[in-house]
Protein backbone atom coordinates (compact mmCIF):
# COMPACT_ATOMS: atom_id res chain seq x y z
CA UNK A 1 0.00 0.00 0.00
CA UNK A 2 1.37 3.99 -0.81
CA UNK A 3 1.85 5.81 1.55
CA UNK A 4 -0.94 8.31 -0.17
CA UNK A 5 -3.03 5.93 0.72
CA UNK A 6 -2.35 4.66 4.00
CA UNK A 7 -2.91 8.82 4.88
CA UNK A 8 -5.82 9.21 2.83
CA UNK A 9 -7.40 6.10 5.17
CA UNK A 10 -5.76 7.34 8.47
CA UNK A 11 -7.26 10.89 8.24
CA UNK A 12 -10.62 10.11 6.83
CA UNK A 13 -13.12 11.96 9.55
CA UNK A 14 -10.40 13.77 11.13
CA UNK A 15 -12.02 16.30 12.89
CA UNK A 16 -10.83 19.20 15.68
CA UNK A 17 -11.66 16.59 18.49
CA UNK A 18 -8.85 13.80 16.59
CA UNK A 19 -6.68 16.72 16.64
CA UNK A 20 -7.15 17.59 20.32
CA UNK A 21 -6.42 13.45 21.61
CA UNK A 22 -3.47 13.61 19.10
CA UNK A 23 -2.23 17.15 20.55
CA UNK A 24 -2.82 15.44 24.16
CA UNK A 25 -1.34 12.00 23.42
CA UNK A 26 1.75 14.09 21.70
CA UNK A 27 2.37 15.65 25.36
CA UNK A 28 2.37 12.66 26.71
CA UNK A 29 4.67 11.31 24.89
CA UNK A 30 7.26 13.94 25.02
CA UNK A 31 7.47 13.44 29.27
CA UNK A 32 8.49 9.95 28.51
CA UNK A 33 10.60 10.49 26.06
CA UNK A 34 12.56 13.22 27.48
CA UNK A 35 14.21 11.52 30.08
CA UNK A 36 14.68 8.74 27.89
CA UNK A 37 16.44 10.20 25.05
CA UNK A 38 18.64 12.03 27.32
CA UNK A 39 19.53 8.95 29.14
CA UNK A 40 20.07 6.88 25.75
CA UNK A 41 21.90 9.67 24.12
CA UNK A 42 24.67 9.20 26.93
CA UNK A 43 24.69 5.54 27.60
CA UNK A 44 25.62 5.89 23.69
CA UNK A 45 29.13 7.33 24.29
CA UNK A 46 27.83 10.37 22.65
CA UNK A 47 26.27 13.23 24.15
CA UNK A 48 22.53 14.15 25.69
CA UNK A 49 22.21 16.40 22.90
CA UNK A 50 22.66 13.77 20.58
CA UNK A 51 20.01 11.61 21.78
CA UNK A 52 17.44 14.26 22.17
CA UNK A 53 17.98 15.75 18.43
CA UNK A 54 17.28 12.08 17.12
CA UNK A 55 14.00 11.82 19.14
CA UNK A 56 13.18 15.01 17.63
CA UNK A 57 13.77 14.24 14.18
CA UNK A 58 12.68 10.84 13.93
CA UNK A 59 9.87 11.84 15.18
CA UNK A 60 9.11 14.64 12.48
CA UNK A 61 10.63 12.11 9.24
CA UNK A 62 9.81 8.10 10.58
CA UNK A 63 6.93 10.06 12.59
CA UNK A 64 5.45 11.15 9.35
CA UNK A 65 6.82 8.71 6.80
CA UNK A 66 5.15 5.79 8.62
CA UNK A 67 3.78 2.68 7.66
CA UNK A 68 1.06 3.06 10.95
CA UNK A 69 -0.68 5.41 12.22
CA UNK A 70 0.83 4.75 15.83
CA UNK A 71 4.55 4.21 15.67
CA UNK A 72 6.80 6.90 17.45
CA UNK A 73 10.78 6.39 16.60
CA UNK A 74 13.80 7.65 18.43
CA UNK A 75 16.68 6.66 20.31
CA UNK A 76 16.71 2.82 22.08
CA UNK A 77 18.27 1.06 24.63
CA UNK A 78 18.73 -1.71 22.34
CA UNK A 79 20.51 0.82 19.99
CA UNK A 80 22.82 2.23 22.54
CA UNK A 81 24.50 -1.29 23.02
CA UNK A 82 25.91 -1.36 19.28
CA UNK A 83 26.84 2.62 19.23
CA UNK A 84 28.95 2.41 22.99
CA UNK A 85 30.84 0.27 21.11
CA UNK A 86 31.49 1.81 18.10
CA UNK A 87 31.66 5.58 19.29
CA UNK A 88 34.56 3.90 21.53
CA UNK A 89 36.16 2.75 18.12
CA UNK A 90 35.48 5.64 15.76
CA UNK A 91 34.18 8.45 17.26
CA UNK A 92 30.86 10.28 16.71
CA UNK A 93 31.67 10.83 13.02
CA UNK A 94 32.28 6.62 12.86
CA UNK A 95 28.27 6.91 14.60
CA UNK A 96 26.93 9.32 12.12
CA UNK A 97 28.53 7.54 9.55
CA UNK A 98 27.53 4.15 10.15
CA UNK A 99 23.97 5.16 11.05
CA UNK A 100 23.85 7.13 7.48
CA UNK A 101 24.49 3.63 5.75
CA UNK A 102 22.21 1.63 7.78
CA UNK A 103 19.55 3.90 6.25
CA UNK A 104 20.89 3.11 2.88
CA UNK A 105 20.45 -0.55 4.18
CA UNK A 106 16.99 -0.22 5.39
CA UNK A 107 16.02 1.13 1.85
CA UNK A 108 17.67 -1.99 -0.06
CA UNK A 109 15.91 -3.90 2.98
CA UNK A 110 12.64 -2.29 1.85
CA UNK A 111 13.06 -3.05 -1.46
CA UNK A 112 13.26 -6.51 -0.94
CA UNK A 113 10.24 -6.97 1.21
CA UNK A 114 12.77 -8.45 4.24
CA UNK A 115 10.62 -7.54 6.53
CA UNK A 116 8.44 -10.63 6.25
CA UNK A 117 11.95 -12.46 7.56
CA UNK A 118 11.16 -11.11 11.18
CA UNK A 119 8.10 -12.94 11.69
CA UNK A 120 10.95 -16.79 10.88
CA UNK A 121 12.55 -15.56 14.37
CA UNK A 122 11.33 -17.33 16.98
CA UNK A 123 9.62 -15.76 20.63
CA UNK A 124 12.14 -17.06 22.48
CA UNK A 125 14.77 -15.92 20.45
CA UNK A 126 13.53 -12.15 20.93
CA UNK A 127 13.33 -12.92 24.57
CA UNK A 128 16.21 -13.67 24.70
CA UNK A 129 17.49 -10.75 22.69
CA UNK A 130 15.88 -8.55 24.41
CA UNK A 131 16.97 -9.70 28.00
CA UNK A 132 20.69 -9.46 26.84
CA UNK A 133 20.55 -5.76 25.47
CA UNK A 134 19.08 -5.36 29.02
CA UNK A 135 22.30 -6.79 30.65
CA UNK A 136 24.37 -4.83 28.60
CA UNK A 137 22.34 -1.38 29.24
CA UNK A 138 22.60 -2.62 33.31
CA UNK A 139 26.21 -3.04 33.21
CA UNK A 140 27.02 0.01 30.58
CA UNK A 141 25.38 2.16 33.32
CA UNK A 142 28.14 1.42 36.47
CA UNK A 143 30.27 4.05 36.12
CA UNK A 144 27.66 6.61 36.00
CA UNK A 145 25.86 4.68 39.08
CA UNK A 146 28.84 4.30 40.73
CA UNK A 147 30.98 7.34 39.66
CA UNK A 148 34.07 5.00 38.43
CA UNK A 149 36.03 5.00 35.54
CA UNK A 150 36.18 1.93 33.09
CA UNK A 151 38.15 0.81 29.81
CA UNK A 152 36.94 -0.96 26.67
CA UNK A 153 33.97 -1.20 23.98
CA UNK A 154 32.04 -3.69 25.28
CA UNK A 155 30.56 -3.89 28.49
CA UNK A 156 31.52 -7.03 29.29
CA UNK A 157 35.72 -5.25 28.39
CA UNK A 158 34.41 -2.56 30.82
CA UNK A 159 33.79 -5.01 33.32
CA UNK A 160 37.17 -6.78 33.30
CA UNK A 161 39.09 -3.42 33.53
CA UNK A 162 38.14 -2.72 36.79
CA UNK A 163 40.48 -5.93 37.71
CA UNK A 164 43.36 -3.20 36.91
CA UNK A 165 41.94 0.51 36.74
CA UNK A 166 40.54 -0.73 40.25
CA UNK A 167 37.11 -0.43 41.69
CA UNK A 168 36.34 2.74 43.73
CA UNK A 169 32.69 3.65 44.05
CA UNK A 170 31.61 7.29 45.20
CA UNK A 171 28.62 7.55 47.71
CA UNK A 172 26.67 11.12 45.94
CA UNK A 173 26.38 9.21 42.27
CA UNK A 174 25.51 5.81 44.20
CA UNK A 175 22.85 8.38 46.26
CA UNK A 176 21.39 9.99 42.47
CA UNK A 177 21.45 6.38 41.48
CA UNK A 178 19.49 4.89 44.00
CA UNK A 179 17.03 7.91 44.66
CA UNK A 180 15.73 7.79 40.76
CA UNK A 181 15.46 4.33 41.12
CA UNK A 182 13.24 4.29 43.95
CA UNK A 183 10.84 6.83 42.79
CA UNK A 184 10.52 5.25 39.62
CA UNK A 185 9.68 2.06 41.85
CA UNK A 186 7.41 3.25 44.03
CA UNK A 187 5.22 5.73 42.51
CA UNK A 188 2.06 4.56 41.66
CA UNK A 189 0.87 2.66 38.64
CA UNK A 190 -2.30 5.02 38.64
CA UNK A 191 -0.33 8.24 38.54
CA UNK A 192 1.86 6.86 35.76
CA UNK A 193 -0.35 7.76 33.17
CA UNK A 194 -0.42 11.51 34.34
CA UNK A 195 3.55 11.54 35.40
CA UNK A 196 5.89 9.82 34.23
CA UNK A 197 8.39 8.02 37.06
CA UNK A 198 11.15 8.49 35.19
CA UNK A 199 10.79 12.17 34.38
CA UNK A 200 10.25 12.89 37.79
CA UNK A 201 12.90 10.78 38.97
CA UNK A 202 14.87 12.78 36.49
CA UNK A 203 13.65 16.49 38.30
CA UNK A 204 13.76 15.34 41.86
CA UNK A 205 17.59 14.65 40.93
CA UNK A 206 18.06 18.10 39.30
CA UNK A 207 16.41 19.65 42.45
CA UNK A 208 18.51 18.10 44.97
CA UNK A 209 21.67 18.56 42.85
CA UNK A 210 20.67 22.40 42.55
CA UNK A 211 20.37 22.55 46.03
CA UNK A 212 23.21 20.80 47.24
CA UNK A 213 25.55 20.93 43.99
CA UNK A 214 27.13 18.00 44.66
CA UNK A 215 30.54 16.79 43.16
CA UNK A 216 29.42 14.75 39.90
CA UNK A 217 29.02 14.35 36.24
CA UNK A 218 26.49 16.39 34.94
CA UNK A 219 24.37 15.78 31.40
CA UNK A 220 26.51 18.94 29.94
CA UNK A 221 25.47 21.60 28.10
CA UNK A 222 22.92 21.26 25.59
CA UNK A 223 22.83 23.42 22.67
CA UNK A 224 19.77 25.06 21.85
CA UNK A 225 19.98 24.09 17.89
CA UNK A 226 19.01 21.38 15.60
CA UNK A 227 22.44 21.80 13.93
CA UNK A 228 25.60 21.24 16.37
CA UNK A 229 29.08 21.28 16.03
CA UNK A 230 29.33 17.68 16.02
CA UNK A 231 26.98 16.09 12.88
CA UNK A 232 28.01 14.46 9.47
CA UNK A 233 29.70 16.53 6.96
CA UNK A 234 31.22 14.95 3.61
CA UNK A 235 33.89 17.13 4.10
CA UNK A 236 34.64 15.52 7.01
CA UNK A 237 34.11 12.09 6.21
CA UNK A 238 37.17 9.65 6.54
CA UNK A 239 36.59 7.72 3.49
CA UNK A 240 39.31 5.26 4.78
CA UNK A 241 37.22 3.91 7.78
CA UNK A 242 33.88 3.72 5.57
CA UNK A 243 34.62 0.32 4.53
CA UNK A 244 35.49 -1.14 8.34
CA UNK A 245 31.98 0.78 8.94
CA UNK A 246 29.74 -0.92 7.30
CA UNK A 247 29.72 -4.05 9.46
CA UNK A 248 28.23 -1.70 12.29
CA UNK A 249 25.95 0.17 9.86
CA UNK A 250 24.21 -3.76 9.00
CA UNK A 251 24.50 -4.57 12.35
CA UNK A 252 21.96 -0.90 13.13
CA UNK A 253 20.06 -2.02 9.87
CA UNK A 254 19.04 -4.87 11.11
CA UNK A 255 18.08 -3.70 15.03
CA UNK A 256 16.62 -1.15 13.37
CA UNK A 257 14.55 -3.48 11.48
CA UNK A 258 13.62 -6.00 14.19
CA UNK A 259 13.24 -3.53 16.68
CA UNK A 260 10.32 -1.50 14.75
CA UNK A 261 8.19 -4.14 13.17
CA UNK A 262 8.31 -6.06 16.29
CA UNK A 263 7.15 -2.43 17.92
CA UNK A 264 4.88 -2.17 14.64
CA UNK A 265 3.44 -5.94 15.49
CA UNK A 266 2.81 -5.73 19.28
CA UNK A 267 1.42 -2.07 19.09
CA UNK A 268 -0.47 -2.72 15.79
CA UNK A 269 -2.59 -5.57 18.60
CA UNK A 270 -3.09 -2.90 20.93
CA UNK A 271 -4.43 -0.64 18.26
CA UNK A 272 -6.38 -3.40 16.18
CA UNK A 273 -4.04 -1.69 13.46
CA UNK A 274 -1.74 -3.55 11.20
CA UNK A 275 1.48 -1.99 10.14
CA UNK A 276 2.96 -1.76 6.27
CA UNK A 277 6.09 -2.88 6.95
CA UNK A 278 7.97 -2.01 3.79
CA UNK A 279 6.29 1.58 4.27
CA UNK A 280 7.79 1.34 7.43
CA UNK A 281 11.42 0.28 6.64
CA UNK A 282 11.14 3.20 3.88
CA UNK A 283 10.82 5.46 6.79
CA UNK A 284 13.31 4.37 9.06
CA UNK A 285 15.26 4.41 5.86
CA UNK A 286 14.92 7.88 5.12
CA UNK A 287 15.53 9.01 9.02
CA UNK A 288 18.43 7.36 9.50
CA UNK A 289 19.84 8.96 6.45
CA UNK A 290 18.78 12.09 7.02
CA UNK A 291 19.16 12.21 11.39
CA UNK A 292 23.59 11.85 10.98
CA UNK A 293 23.30 15.36 9.55
CA UNK A 294 21.68 16.96 12.67
CA UNK A 295 24.31 15.29 15.07
CA UNK A 296 21.89 12.69 15.72
CA UNK A 297 22.25 9.05 17.05
CA UNK A 298 20.50 6.53 14.83
CA UNK A 299 16.73 5.59 15.51
CA UNK A 300 14.37 2.90 15.81
CA UNK A 301 10.92 2.46 16.87
CA UNK A 302 10.11 2.79 20.28
CA UNK A 303 7.83 0.72 22.18
CA UNK A 304 7.61 2.79 24.80
CA UNK A 305 6.46 5.85 23.56
CA UNK A 306 4.39 3.79 20.82
CA UNK A 307 2.55 2.04 23.58
CA UNK A 308 1.90 5.43 25.54
CA UNK A 309 0.88 7.27 22.30
CA UNK A 310 -1.74 4.62 22.28
CA UNK A 311 -2.79 4.70 25.80
CA UNK A 312 -3.31 7.81 25.84
CA UNK A 313 -5.85 8.09 23.21
CA UNK A 314 -3.29 9.04 20.21
CA UNK A 315 -5.78 8.91 16.41
CA UNK A 316 -3.41 9.27 14.17
CA UNK A 317 1.05 9.89 12.97
CA UNK A 318 0.23 13.38 14.52
CA UNK A 319 0.65 12.13 17.85
CA UNK A 320 4.73 11.62 16.66
CA UNK A 321 5.18 15.01 15.41
CA UNK A 322 3.40 16.89 18.67
CA UNK A 323 5.39 14.54 20.66
CA UNK A 324 8.92 16.13 18.73
CA UNK A 325 7.09 19.61 18.76
CA UNK A 326 7.55 19.48 22.72
CA UNK A 327 11.00 17.85 22.70
CA UNK A 328 12.22 21.01 20.53
CA UNK A 329 10.54 23.45 22.97
CA UNK A 330 11.78 21.64 25.61
CA UNK A 331 15.54 21.95 24.50
CA UNK A 332 14.93 25.41 24.00
CA UNK A 333 13.72 26.60 26.93
CA UNK A 334 15.09 23.85 29.19
CA UNK A 335 18.61 23.48 28.11
CA UNK A 336 20.40 25.42 30.66
CA UNK A 337 18.35 23.11 33.37
CA UNK A 338 18.51 19.51 31.94
CA UNK A 339 22.57 20.26 31.30
CA UNK A 340 23.22 20.26 35.30
CA UNK A 341 21.09 16.71 35.33
CA UNK A 342 23.49 14.50 37.06
CA UNK A 343 24.82 11.51 34.48
CA UNK A 344 24.06 9.09 38.13
CA UNK A 345 20.57 9.89 37.84
CA UNK A 346 19.96 9.13 34.59
CA UNK A 347 22.15 5.80 35.23
CA UNK A 348 19.23 5.55 37.83
CA UNK A 349 16.44 5.43 35.09
CA UNK A 350 18.42 3.24 32.51
CA UNK A 351 18.99 0.99 35.39
CA UNK A 352 15.28 0.42 36.05
CA UNK A 353 14.55 0.60 32.24
CA UNK A 354 16.28 -2.28 31.69
CA UNK A 355 14.53 -4.03 34.36
CA UNK A 356 11.59 -3.45 33.50
CA UNK A 357 12.74 -4.38 29.18
CA UNK A 358 12.30 -8.19 30.14
CA UNK A 359 9.46 -9.71 29.14
CA UNK A 360 9.39 -11.42 32.63
CA UNK A 361 5.86 -12.91 32.09
CA UNK A 362 6.99 -15.29 28.78
CA UNK A 363 10.16 -16.04 30.85
CA UNK A 364 8.24 -17.34 33.54
CA UNK A 365 6.41 -19.20 31.17
CA UNK A 366 9.18 -20.92 29.17
CA UNK A 367 11.11 -21.84 33.20
CA UNK A 368 7.55 -23.11 34.81
CA UNK A 369 6.27 -24.72 32.35
CA UNK A 370 9.69 -26.35 31.82
CA UNK A 371 9.49 -26.26 28.30
CA UNK A 372 13.59 -27.15 27.54
CA UNK A 373 13.75 -26.24 24.03
CA UNK A 374 12.56 -21.94 24.80
CA UNK A 375 14.52 -22.19 27.43
CA UNK A 376 17.23 -23.37 25.94
CA UNK A 377 16.82 -20.56 22.78
CA UNK A 378 16.30 -18.11 25.60
CA UNK A 379 19.95 -18.43 27.55
CA UNK A 380 22.06 -19.43 24.44
CA UNK A 381 20.02 -15.78 22.65
CA UNK A 382 20.70 -13.73 25.77
CA UNK A 383 24.23 -14.89 26.70
CA UNK A 384 25.30 -14.47 22.75
CA UNK A 385 23.93 -11.34 22.74
CA UNK A 386 26.00 -9.68 26.05
CA UNK A 387 28.82 -11.63 24.65
CA UNK A 388 28.92 -11.01 20.74
CA UNK A 389 27.87 -8.23 18.11
CA UNK A 390 23.86 -8.42 18.82
CA UNK A 391 23.19 -9.03 14.62
CA UNK A 392 25.53 -12.25 15.57
CA UNK A 393 23.19 -12.75 17.96
CA UNK A 394 20.06 -13.10 16.13
CA UNK A 395 22.09 -15.18 13.75
CA UNK A 396 23.09 -17.29 16.52
CA UNK A 397 20.08 -17.82 17.75
CA UNK A 398 18.10 -18.85 14.89
CA UNK A 399 20.36 -21.20 14.16
CA UNK A 400 20.21 -22.80 17.23
CA UNK A 401 16.65 -22.65 17.15
CA UNK A 402 16.76 -24.23 13.28
CA UNK A 403 19.20 -27.73 15.09
CA UNK A 404 16.75 -28.02 17.44
CA UNK A 405 13.73 -27.81 15.28
CA UNK A 406 15.54 -30.99 13.56
CA UNK A 407 16.28 -32.76 16.44
CA UNK A 408 12.43 -32.32 18.05
CA UNK A 409 11.41 -33.74 14.52
CA UNK A 410 13.79 -36.10 14.56
CA UNK A 411 12.83 -37.54 17.80
CA UNK A 412 9.11 -36.86 17.19
CA UNK A 413 9.14 -38.93 13.75
CA UNK A 414 7.18 -42.28 14.07
CA UNK A 415 7.39 -45.15 11.37
CA UNK A 416 5.80 -48.52 12.14
CA UNK A 417 5.69 -51.76 9.96
CA UNK A 418 2.30 -53.53 9.83
CA UNK A 419 2.83 -56.86 8.00
CA UNK A 420 0.22 -58.21 5.80
CA UNK A 421 0.81 -62.20 5.81
CA UNK A 422 -1.62 -63.32 3.18
CA UNK A 423 -0.16 -60.94 0.60
CA UNK A 424 3.47 -61.31 1.57
CA UNK A 425 3.81 -57.53 1.87
CA UNK A 426 4.22 -54.97 4.16
CA UNK A 427 2.49 -51.59 5.58
CA UNK A 428 5.23 -48.80 6.37
CA UNK A 429 3.46 -45.96 8.33
CA UNK A 430 4.88 -42.75 8.32
CA UNK A 431 4.08 -40.19 10.82
CA UNK A 432 5.50 -36.54 10.78
CA UNK A 433 7.96 -34.46 8.62
CA UNK A 434 10.25 -36.01 6.38
CA UNK A 435 13.48 -34.15 5.25
CA UNK A 436 17.27 -34.17 5.70
CA UNK A 437 17.24 -34.49 9.23
CA UNK A 438 14.54 -37.39 9.30
CA UNK A 439 15.13 -39.42 5.68
CA UNK A 440 18.08 -41.95 7.80
CA UNK A 441 15.76 -43.00 10.43
CA UNK A 442 13.79 -43.88 7.51
CA UNK A 443 16.27 -45.94 5.57
CA UNK A 444 17.84 -47.99 8.45
CA UNK A 445 13.93 -49.05 9.65
CA UNK A 446 13.49 -50.25 6.24
CA UNK A 447 16.65 -51.81 5.30
CA UNK A 448 15.37 -54.08 8.20
CA UNK A 449 11.83 -54.64 6.10
CA UNK A 450 13.76 -55.24 2.59
CA UNK A 451 15.35 -58.26 3.85
CA UNK A 452 12.39 -59.89 5.82
CA UNK A 453 11.65 -61.88 2.77
CA UNK A 454 8.48 -59.91 1.93
CA UNK A 455 7.76 -58.99 -1.71
CA UNK A 456 5.62 -55.78 -1.72
CA UNK A 457 6.09 -52.67 0.54
CA UNK A 458 3.67 -49.80 0.82
CA UNK A 459 4.65 -46.28 2.07
CA UNK A 460 1.76 -45.03 3.86
CA UNK A 461 2.67 -41.07 4.11
CA UNK A 462 -0.91 -39.76 5.47
CA UNK A 463 0.91 -38.78 8.36
CA UNK A 464 3.63 -36.26 6.63
CA UNK A 465 2.64 -33.40 6.62
CA UNK A 466 5.62 -31.71 4.49
CA UNK A 467 8.67 -33.36 2.48
CA UNK A 468 11.41 -32.11 1.17
CA UNK A 469 14.06 -32.78 -1.83
CA UNK A 470 16.25 -34.32 0.37
CA UNK A 471 13.39 -37.13 1.66
CA UNK A 472 12.15 -37.79 -1.66
CA UNK A 473 15.62 -38.61 -2.98
CA UNK A 474 15.51 -41.52 -0.06
CA UNK A 475 12.37 -42.80 -1.12
CA UNK A 476 13.66 -42.76 -4.50
CA UNK A 477 16.54 -44.68 -3.52
CA UNK A 478 14.69 -47.39 -1.17
CA UNK A 479 12.73 -47.76 -4.46
CA UNK A 480 15.72 -48.81 -6.34
CA UNK A 481 16.71 -51.13 -3.32
CA UNK A 482 13.49 -52.37 -3.57
CA UNK A 483 13.97 -53.15 -7.33
CA UNK A 484 16.89 -54.43 -7.50
CA UNK A 485 15.74 -57.17 -4.46
CA UNK A 486 12.94 -58.14 -6.74
CA UNK A 487 10.59 -55.90 -3.98
CA UNK A 488 7.76 -53.75 -5.42
CA UNK A 489 6.92 -50.52 -4.17
CA UNK A 490 3.88 -48.83 -3.35
CA UNK A 491 2.70 -45.35 -2.45
CA UNK A 492 -0.12 -43.46 -0.30
CA UNK A 493 -1.74 -41.62 1.60
CA UNK A 494 -0.23 -38.40 0.21
CA UNK A 495 -1.12 -35.15 1.92
CA UNK A 496 -1.69 -32.03 -0.55
CA UNK A 497 1.65 -30.46 -0.23
CA UNK A 498 3.68 -33.90 -0.29
CA UNK A 499 1.81 -34.82 -3.36
CA UNK A 500 2.99 -31.37 -5.05
CA UNK A 501 6.66 -32.43 -3.93
CA UNK A 502 6.38 -35.56 -5.71
CA UNK A 503 5.48 -34.30 -8.98
CA UNK A 504 7.35 -31.19 -9.10
CA UNK A 505 10.07 -33.87 -8.78
CA UNK A 506 8.26 -36.24 -11.38
CA UNK A 507 8.22 -38.93 -8.48
CA UNK A 508 5.11 -40.36 -10.07
CA UNK A 509 7.36 -41.65 -13.52
CA UNK A 510 9.78 -42.84 -11.28
CA UNK A 511 7.74 -45.23 -9.34
CA UNK A 512 4.66 -45.57 -11.74
CA UNK A 513 1.48 -44.06 -11.85
CA UNK A 514 -0.31 -47.17 -10.74
CA UNK A 515 1.80 -47.44 -7.51
CA UNK A 516 0.37 -44.88 -5.73
CA UNK A 517 -2.73 -45.04 -4.08
CA UNK A 518 -5.50 -42.93 -1.78
CA UNK A 519 -5.14 -45.06 1.02
CA UNK A 520 -3.77 -48.35 2.60
CA UNK A 521 -6.36 -49.74 2.14
CA UNK A 522 -6.59 -49.33 -1.71
CA UNK A 523 -3.17 -50.32 -2.26
CA UNK A 524 -3.57 -53.38 -0.29
CA UNK A 525 -6.83 -54.51 -2.11
CA UNK A 526 -4.73 -53.74 -5.47
CA UNK A 527 -2.22 -56.20 -4.61
CA UNK A 528 -1.93 -59.32 -6.90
Amino acid sequence: MSLMKILKNEFDGYSMNSLKKDFLAGITCTAVALPLALAFGVSSGADAASGLICAIIAGFVIGGLSGSSYQISGPTGAMTAILAGLVMKYGLQGVFIAGFISGILLLAFALLRAGKLVNLIPMPVMTGFTSGIAVIIALGQIDNCFGTSSQGASAIEKIASYSTLGFSPQIYPIVFTLLAMLIMIFWPKKLQKVFPSSLLAIIACLIVQLIIKAPVQSVGAIPRTLFPEARLSFSQIDFSTVADLIAPAFSIAVLGMVESLLCGAAAGKMKGEKIDSTQELIAQGIGNMIIPFFGGVPATAAIARTSVGIKAGGKTRMVSIFHSVGLLISMFLLGPFMSQIPLAALGGVLMMTAWRMNDFQEIKVFFKKRIKTSIAQFLVTMACTVVFDLTMAILIGVGFSMVLFVLKAKSELSIEVDNVDERNAAVVYVDGMLFFGTQDMLASRVDGVIGSGVKTIIFSLRGVPTIDQGGIEEILQIARTCRASEVQVKICGLQGSVEKMFRRLDVYDAIGKENIFSSAVTAIEALN
